[in-house]
């Protein structure tokens, strides 16, 4: 059944997106309850669908084996031990139930470990599995999970399959959709690595009914990101959400069957609005520089990941570095006169609903500065910033443009407030 579709025009060509209440599986196989995301590219060979809805991990064995289209191998399951605590058992059932044969990649959990050290020992472990070029890897946990799995998939025996099926909200709307894997170095973050799409994503929301509050604050601040850069109609439904719902009792709603519908719509309009500019500008090409570039989802990131780095990934997840990152641009959009009084206060109250952030006030501005060096969105040895002259309306917009002092002066009163 058909429940929606729009369209995307991308130069001469009118592509269609359609949002399907069913997913399609062989006659023979049990139908998953889901909404479908098809995510259509350049490339045909990197089309792919996420799945969105509630109570899959069980079915996941016979998704799997749809998707890779040949008789079940080897599946190298990565994901973290907490997770293989909460979910591993139903996952690997499922995959053994299918007729492939699981081993499982016990990577430590947090940003820090994002780095070539746990990249060799999973491929190592790869190697010891025997894993061949018709096997594949499945992601299970949130952004590191799939960020480090996606690569190792990606360079071993040059490219085999991957498949992400993320568990915290930040991996379900951002980082599992759109390819971009790696690792970090001392360069900076996420600096090293490939665009390198799965085969499909399945999401289950009831696995946020298990994540912690910290993680459910980053999840929604990499939301309002969203929004601010969509337009009006999503960071309305966002902000909306977040006033009628307090996100950090997601665990009590989701056994509210009118708050899971209302999320699952929520988490499909995020999906889709990503989609579509993976769509345009898959590989993020340097000459992009309209509002339809994928460098406009890094509105944010750039003092985000300067954050992440100047405590050495160990203070901040990853998505409340981004809700500070948010209040910056937009401050910043606001001090040279892009951004209204109003549009600044509505960003810093939709972050502010998300959860409390850790505080920042300890931090060295100028050393936070130095880090801005490093940011991948340096072209010809300049920095852009991804700032706003509106909700919905992202500029790519040159630092060379911006006085220092006014730069350091918004720098300063985020880190200090």
């Amino acid at each position: 059944m058909e429940i929606g579709k729009f369209k995307i025009r991308n130069r001469n060509t009118l592509i269609y997106i359609r949002v399907s209440a069913q997913p399609t599986l062989p006659q023979n196989r049990k139908r998953m309850k889901s909404k479908i995301i098809p995510i259509n590219l350049q490339r045909q060979a990197a089309d792919y669908e996420i799945h969105i809805g509630h109570d899959l991990l069980k079915d996941c064995g016979e998704w799997a084996k749809g998707l890779l289209g040949k008789r079940p191998g080897r599946i190298a399951l990565v994901s973290n031990s907490k997770i293989v605590g909460l979910y591993g058992d139903a996952v690997r059932k499922s995959l053994i139930d299918a007729g492939f044969q699981v081993s499982v990649c016990l990577i430590p959990d947090g940003e820090k470990y994002k780095n070539f050290r746990v990249l060799q020992q999973t491929l190592d472990l790869f190697g010891e599995n025997r894993l061949s070029r018709t096997d594949a890897v499945i992601a299970l946990g949130g952004g590191v999970a799939g960020d480090l799995a996606g690569f190792a998939a990606s360079i071993y025996l040059r490219g085999i399959a991957f498949i992400q099926i993320p568990t915290t909200l930040l991996a379900m709307i951002d980082s599992s959709v759109g390819g971009k894997t790696g690792v970090n170095s001392d360069f900076g973050k996420n600096l090293i690595g490939s665009f390198y799409q799965p085969n499909g994503v399945l999401i289950d929301i009831d696995t946020l009914g298990t994540l912690p509050k910290r993680e459910v604050t980053a999840g929604f601040c990499e939301a309002v990101k969203h929004g601010a850069v969509a337009g009006k109609t999503l960071f309305d439904q966002t902000a909306g959400f977040l006033e009628t719902y307090r996100p950090l009792e997601i665990r009590k709603r989701l056994a509210d069957a009118g708050f899971v519908d209302e999320f699952e719509d929520l988490l499909e309009a995020h999906v889709t609005f990503k989609a579509k500019i993976v769509r345009n500008d898959e590989r993020e090409a340097p000459g992009t520089t309209d509002a339809g570039s994928r460098k406009i989802l890094n509105f944010g990131h750039t003092l985000a990941h300067s954050l992440e780095k100047v405590t050495d990934y160990r203070h901040l997840k990853h998505g409340e570095a981004v809700g500070y990152g948010i209040r910056f641009a937009a401050l910043l959009s606001k001090k040279i006169g892009l951004l209204s009084d109003n549009q600044l206060k509505s960003l810093n109250d939709a972050v502010h609903r998300t959860g409390k952030l850790p505080s920042i006030n300890h931090l060295d501005p100028e050393s936070v500065f130095d880090t801005f060096k490093y940011d991948k969105k340096l072209i010809n040895d300049s920095l852009h910033w991804i700032l706003l002259e509106g909700i919905g309306k992202p500029v790519i917009f040159p630092h060379v443009k911006i006085p220092h002092s006014t730069l350091m002066a918004a720098l300063e009163e985020i880190i200090r407030t």
